[in-house]
């Protein structure tokens, strides 16, 4: 099945930033969505936005740190549309701050979110995707991966692993599974500068506001991958404000 319309799609990270706008645009060409996000208030606001707009989506509170959630993520979609056909793996988190901070249940919640976050939804959507002989992993990566620069180090290890953690997938999956990677650079999100040390906050924010690109630039990434035909695969897109170094 090439293109967009009738797929279904399940996304983590919904309510807000990127999320919600692959969320929006996939809904507004045609997807079928299973929208996870931690934050049900938000959550449930994206999906009452898509429906009142004659879109398709059902919520549910997905942490994904927790392979349960994850598991309820992807049977819902099954249960709900007889099928899963892309897996959005967007949720993460930002607490960014110098080594010397030694903030280290920070560094555990990005790795938690980051690295534990995907496996957990790799080891959810895989045994579908076998099933059906088809299926798509999208994982939201960052140029942090590509370009480290403090104070974003444990970020940008985190990052790095979603990056290698993606290209063995696609090694392993076989030709009948898509993967890919997407990286944005800086994006317009609530998310940049939360967790995050008082300067660090301070300073991303200032450059978020200076140069950083809206989430529907991402999320029109998303949808150029999801939608290409059968066969073809789109490994990885980089996408970053013109301004970003």
């Amino acid at each position: 099945m090439s293109g967009i319309r009738g797929k279904v799609v399940a996304i983590t990270g919904a309510s807000s930033g990127i999320g919600e706008a692959t969320a929006t645009h996939l809904a507004e060409r045609g997807a079928r969505l299973v929208l996870g996000a931690r934050r049900e208030d938000r959550l449930n606001a994206v999906v009452d936005r898509i429906t009142a707009a004659g879109g398709t989506a059902t919520g549910l509170v997905v942490d994904v740190t927790r392979r349960e959630d994850l598991r309820r993520l992807t049977d819902t979609a099954v249960d709900r549309f007889g099928r899963l056909d892309v897996l959005v793996s967007n949720a993460g988190t930002m607490a960014v701050s110098p080594l010397d901070d030694l903030r280290q249940d920070d560094w555990d919640a990005m790795v938690a979110t980051h690295v534990t976050g995907l496996l957990n939804g790799i080891g959810a959507a895989l045994p579908v995707f076998r099933r059906q002989r088809s299926g798509q992993f999208v994982n939201v990566g960052s140029t942090a991966a590509h370009v480290v620069k403090p104070p974003q180090t444990v970020y940008a290890a985190t990052k790095t692993a979603v990056k290698v953690l993606t290209e063995g997938l696609r090694q392993e999956a076989g030709p009948d599974l898509r993967v890919t990677l997407v990286s944005p650079g800086f994006t317009h999100t609530e998310g940049i500068g939360k967790g995050a040390g008082p300067e660090a906050a301070a300073a991303m924010v200032r450059r978020r506001d200076e140069i950083a690109m809206p989430p529907a630039a991402v999320a029109s990434a998303i949808a150029y991958a999801i939608e290409q035909p059968d066969g073809v695969d789109v490994g990885e897109i980089v996408v970053r404000p013109t301004a970003q170094d």
